[in-house]
């Protein structure tokens, strides 16, 4: 049974059944953004100038054997093997957010607790599958980091990002592990783990905390949005649970192709190597928005986007749009409002022209 919470618990979690405030759009993602076209695109974390060609050409060579059913064992063997896995821990998956979809049906949790802000698609495919959710919200005065003291004992699925979209706050992962123990499943959504050089905090490797599930993405150093392309790694009887609620060949031949790849040696330096020009990338937008007036960054981003608040953002947003950019807005993020954005990180030209375009609104 569930404990009693104090006045202080029961504010700083919402029961999404309660009603008593304007629910956020949680599938509202960044692609709808730049939806029609011409917009120089800051609200999708997607690596501009990807895939790069070597996996271009390794995908586009796979087209010849589309006549052939997938066989994923390559891959998934490739995958294990960098995380240091079993091949019975590792789950390739239609992109991270059928893993979501994935637990959502196979978990049958008594007190599901969403740690936010973070992406919305794990708290909606929760509450798709029917599944009462908590939301812990962490606090913008404290950086938008999570006490692990404030997860509730008796909560028996906890779903974290790190680092989290849309804070990049990235969260020790001593911290994440604390939060492990028997009869818990701790659900670490790493989709952005591989944009932070060398990947201190992952828990990837780790395959002695008990209940703990980590989902990657190759979607966003890689481009391959549109490939579908993830994976989980858990305990090898999490990973049967999953793969049993899994349609037959969920991961076509060409994302099977891209996993394989991407898991390889050089794969993995070129992807270290992106991570290290983006930081500078991101220092150099960091630096802009401090000469903007009004512009608030919280805590130390630490992956390719960057959460603002500023007053009449809402308005802002489409001001810019009229200019010709697009960036992300925060108010379909449990926990945020019209008064934040979030920036994906360019390259200096391109963050160059926006800072341009921003402060030419305020002269």
């Amino acid at each position: 049974m569930p404990t009693e919470r104090t006045a202080t618990e029961r504010t700083a979690t919402e029961r999404t059944a309660t009603g008593q405030a304007a629910e956020p759009d949680l599938r509202h993602h960044g692609d709808r953004e730049v939806a029609g076209g011409g917009l120089v695109d800051l609200a999708v974390n997607v690596r501009t100038g990807t895939p790069p060609p070597w996996l271009r050409s390794l995908l586009a060579d796979s087209l010849a054997g589309l006549a052939a059913y997938p066989d994923g064992r390559a891959a998934r063997a490739a995958v294990a093997a960098r995380h240091g896995r079993p091949v019975a821990e590792t789950l390739l998956t239609s992109g991270a957010a059928e893993a979501f979809v994935l637990l959502a049906r196979t978990l049958r949790p008594r007190r599901a607790m969403v740690v936010h802000p973070q992406f919305t698609e794990p708290e909606a495919a929760l509450r798709d599958a029917g599944h009462p959710v908590e939301r812990l919200l962490l606090r913008p005065e404290d950086g938008f980091r999570l006490d692990p003291a404030r997860v509730p004992a008796d909560a028996d699925l906890v779903v974290v990002g790190n680092p989290t979209n849309p804070t990049s706050v990235l969260h020790p992962a001593a911290d994440l592990a604390a939060l492990a123990r028997p009869g818990r499943t701790l659900v670490v959504d790493e989709a952005f783990a591989d944009t932070v050089p060398g990947e201190p905090e992952s828990l990837a490797g780790r395959s002695g905390l008990p209940g703990l599930v980590v989902l990657r993405s190759l979607t966003k150093t890689w481009g391959l949005a549109g490939l579908r392309i993830g994976y989980a790694l858990a305990a090898a009887e999490t990973i049967a649970a999953l793969s049993a609620a899994q349609p037959l060949w969920p991961v076509s031949a060409p994302a099977l192709v891209a996993a394989e790849a991407c898991s390889t040696p050089a794969a993995l330096a070129e992807a270290d190597a992106a991570a290290e020009q983006l930081s500078a990338d991101r220092e150099f937008l960091l630096r802009g928005l401090a000469g903007i007036p009004g512009v608030e960054v919280f805590g130390t981003p630490a992956a390719s986007f960057v959460l603002v608040r500023l007053p009449g953002a809402a308005a802002l947003r489409e001001r810019l749009r009229e200019q010709g950019f697009a960036l992300r807005r925060g108010d379909t993020f449990p926990g945020l409002g019209p008064d934040w954005l979030r920036i994906a990180v360019r390259d200096p030209a391109t963050t160059g022209r926006l800072l341009t375009a921003w402060a030419a609104l305020h002269s």
